[in-house]
């Protein structure tokens, strides 16, 4: 039965009317709040359960004007029904207090969900709008749930008691994260304290949703525009097609454009031959979000960084950092810094030695210039070809989309875990670019759906992400949505898709996310994957990027598109060589953004700068980064993994991670590769578990050993000498920004972590 109720009247209700209801269903045997039938404001699809199978979202039928109504019934129906349990005059249970939190929001979680797939995948105006005006009211909301304090007095209860419940594991686990998260969240901090906790974080999420969208939008504005074909001499006609294309839509027919992603170096750079072209784009990389105007960065991430510094110092921490790390895998920010110290100096060695074999290069053609970040791609790549006969190029015919999804990606699934994929024309996604399947166990029964949205277009945030669009849990006998998100540049009409090796892998790897969130097999939503700790989540989908050159995996999917004929042999092993080449740039690019993250986020609040690029330029400097010829993957305004708040005092997570992928990677090896004996060990010990258990206790059941450093520093290069300690030696800042926090300290110790977090949300691609 549904409770049809008109959108205003109930939005205006008193939640006491609502509660007393729930109350009542209680009472009279009801599972708890989600035993009250959900209510409906007219026909909106988002307050009522989906009827399509696995209950994905009815993209057909949701519009825009359903989020603003659905939001405000939601969020009153989720408070009406925290207010149910936290006054509950029955004493505390289990049952009665964290079991009925477990089923208390389902529909927020849906309406929110669903927003967040739309405005990351397919937003437009009027939802940025509807984003501006809800971040705060979220934010709010879940200030009056963690900071309530009568449903705080029941969970510290219920903690104080955990010895004496006889509790199951991942039910004893469940108990221990709320009350953390409650803490973690301020529940203990006095009533004024509340009140200027819940002002600092209404502010944070409006700043977030701010930065976000701005990176968009410059993102857009700052598209490349080109008057001739000539200019993009280098390009292939696929590549200068889809510019001509681009430009049309953006009504500049007869002209080329060239659209930027999110990340500072641009696929254009490897190829293109104009080096004025290429100034020019990169200028504009490097550039956004910091030339004043209505997208400027600068100062949003300035306030975002003093305002989590002022909110650490709330809750008793030294630093936003400190408060974050606490709650990872990591455990401190000592054992972070300690292993940026110990890979940065060999890293920026490495891409100094590569620097210079690349200025050879440069001279050998009589270029008559020094190396810039504009060339380092272009000539990084002749250098490859000198070195190795080996030009990237070459791969791209063999690396058609739909191949490498379907013979590849699928294909490895199937050898290594025995799940089959089956295509739902039926089920339609929120853009007619999505595909839909369903993915069976071997057995043939039912696992999940699973949707690949992999084109880039101006909707579409930048980078490439997974989301849970249903989170599996036997709570409510829920089975996984998974879907995958890339930003590949769509070809023209009737021309193939033809993938970078970089995009094969970031397939592979989002893949990777997908697997751990249908392999989800947890009782709480609480631990559905991948709800684990930030540094940890990375890691299932950095092993499955094994399988993309693994010879089985490899031979089945990379033929050419128009012979059918595999991969020659010469071609594999020259790619094969390679592949330590140019890591000294890959791994200090993302380190350079790495510390920039936890430069900022270590600060204490009376050291946050106000010139945001000063500041930069400054910590770049004192650790030995600024070698301009390889600028941050992300430079402060449009660093979006940190500001936005996802990556916050986190983006180290992705080496972090690779300790552990490393490792792993070995191990599988040792024990026979794509089998289905690993397939079912990594998935029963480790991707089946989410969040029920300590995630590195979940590392150790699948190797049988601690994480050792050592593989990872192997496979970047990073394991001869480092370089002399005056090529690293950190530099006093010449820019009058006086850089403070902790130190990056070198310490003779491997990866060292103690504590386990939580709160993974939508994993993404670095």
């Amino acid at each position: 039965m549904r409770i049809h109720l008109p959108a205003l009247r109930f939005a205006r209700a008193s939640t006491s009317r609502f509660a007393a209801v729930i109350a009542m269903l209680i009472a009279s045997g009801g599972a708890g709040p989600a035993a009250a039938e959900e209510p409906v404001a007219g026909d909106n699809p988002l307050l009522t359960e989906s009827k399509l199978p696995y209950h994905l979202q009815p993209f057909a039928l949701i519009k825009d004007e359903h989020f603003a109504p659905a939001f405000d019934i939601a969020m009153a129906q989720h408070l009406a029904e925290i207010d149910v349990i936290a006054n509950n005059k029955a004493a505390p249970t289990f049952d009665n207090t964290i079991v009925a939190m477990e089923r208390s929001g389902r529909t927020l979680a849906r309406v929110r969900t669903t927003f967040n797939i739309l405005t990351g995948a397919n937003t437009d105006p009027a939802l940025e709008k509807l984003e501006v005006v809800i971040s705060p009211k979220l934010s709010k909301h879940g200030d009056a749930v963690r900071l309530n304090p009568a449903l705080f007095a029941r969970v510290e209860t219920l903690y104080n008691q955990r010895d004496k419940l006889g509790l199951d594991a991942e039910s004893a686990y469940l108990l221990e994260r709320y009350y953390k998260d409650f803490v973690r969240a301020g529940a203990k901090l006095s009533p004024a304290d509340k009140e200027k906790l819940k002002t600092m974080n209404a502010e944070i999420a409006s700043l977030q949703t701010k930065f976000s969208q701005n990176v968009l939008a410059e993102r857009n504005a700052a598209a490349i525009l080109v008057d001739t074909r000539e200019e993009l001499a280098g390009m292939s006609d696929n590549q200068i097609a889809a510019a001509a294309s681009a430009a049309k839509a953006a009504g500049k027919e007869g002209k080329y454009q060239i659209a930027l992603l999110n990340t500072t170096g641009q696929p254009a750079l490897n190829s293109l031959e104009n080096r004025p072209l290429r100034i020019r784009i990169m200028n504009a990389s490097l550039a956004r979000n910091s030339q004043g105007g209505a997208y400027d960065n600068r100062d949003v991430a300035a306030r975002i960084a003093l305002l989590r510094a002022e909110r650490a110092a709330l809750l008793g921490y030294p630093s936003h950092a400190a408060h974050q790390l606490e709650d990872q895998t990591a455990g401190s920010v000592e054992a972070v810094n300690a292993m940026m110290a110990k890979v940065a100096p060999p890293a920026v060695a490495n891409a100094r030695r590569e620097g210079a074999a690349i200025q050879q290069i440069i001279d050998s053609e009589k270029g008559g210039f020094q190396l810039t970040a504009a060339d380092w791609e272009l000539y990084a790549d002749k250098v490859r070809k000198a070195r190795y006969a080996f030009d990237e190029s070459q791969l791209k015919p063999y690396f058609e989309s739909g191949r490498v999804l379907k013979d590849g990606v699928f294909f490895a699934a199937n050898k290594l875990y025995g799940i089959s994929f089956k295509p739902r024309e039926d089920l339609v996604g929120y853009h007619p670019d999505v595909r839909v399947y369903e993915v069976f166990n071997a057995d043939g029964s039912p696992l999940a759906l699973f949707l690949a949205d992999l084109y880039a277009r101006p909707s579409k945030r930048g980078g490439a992400w997974m989301n849970a669009y249903v989170s599996q849990s036997a709570l409510f006998g829920e089975k996984p949505v998974v879907a995958i998100h890339l930003n590949i540049p769509k070809p023209p009409a009737g021309e193939p898709t033809l993938l970078t090796y970089d995009e094969v892998k970031t397939m592979f790897h989002e893949f990777g996310h997908a697997l751990h969130g249908m392999f989800s097999d947890v009782k709480y939503p609480r631990f559905s994957s991948p709800n684990v700790p930030r540094d940890f989540v990375e890691y299932p989908s950095q092993v499955n990027e094994m399988w993309a050159m693994w010879p089985e995996v490899l031979k089945n999917y990379a033929v050419h598109y128009k012979t059918g004929e595999p991969m020659p042999t010469a071609l594999l092993d020259k790619m094969l060589a390679a592949q330590k080449f140019n890591q000294g740039y890959a791994t200090t690019e993302y380190l350079e953004a790495t510390i920039l993250d936890q430069a900022w986020h270590q600060l204490k609040p009376a050291e946050v700068p106000t010139d945001a690029m000063a500041f930069e330029a400054a910590v770049l400097k004192k650790y030995g980064l600024d070698y301009a010829p390889v600028p941050p993957r992300y430079r402060t305004p449009y660093f979006s993994h940190t500001f936005q708040g996802g990556y916050s005092a986190g983006y180290y997570s992705y080496i972090w991670s690779e300790v552990l992928d490393a490792d792993t990677v070995d191990w599988i090896k040792a024990h026979g590769g794509l089998i289905r004996a690993n397939g079912d060990r990594f998935r029963a010990t480790l991707l089946s578990r989410g969040g029920s258990a300590d995630a590195l206790g979940l590392f150790r059941n699948f190797t049988g050993g601690e994480p050792d450093i050592a593989p990872l520093l192997k496979r970047r290069g990073l394991d001869a000498p480092a370089a002399p300690a005056a090529a690293v030696q950190k530099a006093k800042p010449d820019s009058g920004v006086e850089i403070t926090g902790t130190p990056f300290k070198v310490e003779d110790k491997d990866m060292v972590n103690t504590t386990v977090g939580t709160d993974a949300q939508s994993a993404g691609a670095r």
